[in-house]
């Protein structure tokens, strides 16, 4: 029983192509969360301030906003194998680049930022090329949705043990070792991708304007409710409630009175929850209902976040951290995976392009926002008012979430309606 239990977790490795991919993935995860929480570390260090921890994420995460609409059709008139390794490469760039500038010591807090800048339009090319091609890499498509949950157990993973390793890196050797290590880690991920063997890349014979080819996307979302409504969900909680990690290194330094180290435990707790939000999802049922694992999993995150915001006592407050990273994986992931089974082949790139708006465009605004909100009612007040809107939002979505239930309800009902007719007649 335990074995067969194993093997439905872990089944999407039973293809060699996504094994390949997630080892690379994952050591290179690993290292992108190193850099991730380096960067925080030396700008806060430097200027003490909460907006400019906003302005660091929005610096990474909004050129990402801007492209993704290129990157998306990019993924879906070229080969996404060829765009991938394109993109793992200029990432390994960029980060021997920061790590070059650290560790010679000659930096400022703004060219710390233009290379954030440049990493996001990199991640506007990676990210609608990397979900999709998944899919290609997956030979029986029922074991899609337990792929995915793995690749959340992978990034969680990596949030785990990322930040843990660049808090004790950071105090020891300093944050350029932390991008040089996130450097080595992009041959792990290229590797594998060499390493495949993918089906031969059919280009469309008809090349349509990329203007139509926008407008196409757009529309397809428009006409596929099912589909939008999660991501319009996925961008309000990236807005509202998703950047509560910028204000974390104010929590590591004022609110726990502690150093870097501090600050990657809370990430790293953070972490262990969206690890095992992770495994929980790669070991739900082929057919269950994942809206209404959605809509519980958006209420715990919610909840966590409000308990988390007061709480001083550093070992009490982590375990609500990791009750929070646990929601917030799980609400995240879940709605990925409803997007991404939901969407047609050929619209896939371009679906994941609006994904990766609806995060990677809100979560900036978001946390440019909460850090110039922070400046004015304090960090813990900031997340416990978003962790309100996040329950807020979960309420709103609610009626959506659980209408597949409604529904078979009372269909259900209805066909016992007619049943106690027919035996009366």
């Amino acid at each position: 029983m335990k074995k067969a239990t194993l093997a439905g977790t872990f089944r999407a490795f039973n293809n060699r192509n996504y094994r390949l991919f997630f080892c690379g993935q994952s050591i290179s995860q690993v290292g992108t969360w190193m850099q991730r929480t380096g960067v925080s570390w030396v700008v806060y260090t430097i200027t003490h301030s909460a907006a400019m921890l906003g302005l660091t994420v929005f610096a990474s995460q909004f050129p990402s906003f801007v492209f993704s609409l290129l990157g998306g059709i990019a993924a879906d008139r070229h080969s996404r194998f060829k765009v991938l390794l394109f993109t793992q490469t200029a990432s390994l760039i960029q980060a021997v680049l920061l790590a070059i500038m650290v560790l010679t010591n000659h930096y400022t807090v703004w060219e710390i930022l233009t290379l954030s800048a440049l990493l996001g339009v990199i991640n506007a090319f990676d990210v609608p090329a990397r979900q999709p091609l998944v899919h290609e890499m997956v030979t029986d498509k029922a074991d899609l949705p337990n792929a995915l949950a793995l690749n959340s157990s992978m990034v969680n993973l990596a949030r785990l043990i990322g930040p843990a390793l660049s808090g004790i890196i950071l105090v020891k050797f300093g944050a350029g070792v932390c991008f040089l290590l996130n450097a080595l880690s992009f041959i792990a991920v290229i590797t594998s991708l060499l390493l495949m063997k993918l089906p031969a890349y059919i280009p469309s014979p008809v090349k349509t304007k990329i203007k139509t080819q926008l407008a196409e996307g757009f529309a397809y979302l428009i006409a596929t409710p099912s589909i939008s409504t999660v991501l319009l969900l996925l961008g309000l909680t990236s807005l509202l409630v998703l950047p509560y990690n910028t204000l974390l290194p104010v929590f590591a330094k004022v609110i726990f009175n502690g150093d870097a180290a501090t600050f990657g435990y809370i990430n790293s707790f953070i972490g262990l929850g969206a690890i095992c939000g992770s495994i929980f999802l790669a070991s739900l049922k082929q057919g269950i209902d994942l809206k209404i694992v959605l809509l519980g999993n958006s209420i715990i995150f919610g909840i966590c976040l409000v308990l988390f915001s007061h709480i001083g006592y550093f070992p009490m407050a982590m375990v609500f951290a990791t009750l929070t990273g646990f929601g917030m994986m799980s609400q995240s992931t879940i709605c990925m995976t409803i997007i991404q089974v939901h969407s047609d082949k050929n619209m896939r790139g371009r679906v994941m392009s609006y994904v990766a708006m609806a995060y990677f465009g809100m979560l900036p605004i978001g946390s440019l926002l909460i850090g110039i909100i922070s400046q004015q009612i304090g960090a813990p007040n900031a997340i416990l008012c978003q962790g309100i809107v996040g329950l807020i939002i979960a309420v709103l979505f609610s009626k959506f979430l659980r209408k597949d239930r409604l529904d078979k309800k009372n269909l259900e009902q209805l066909g016992r309606a007619e049943e106690i007719e027919t035996q009366k007649n």
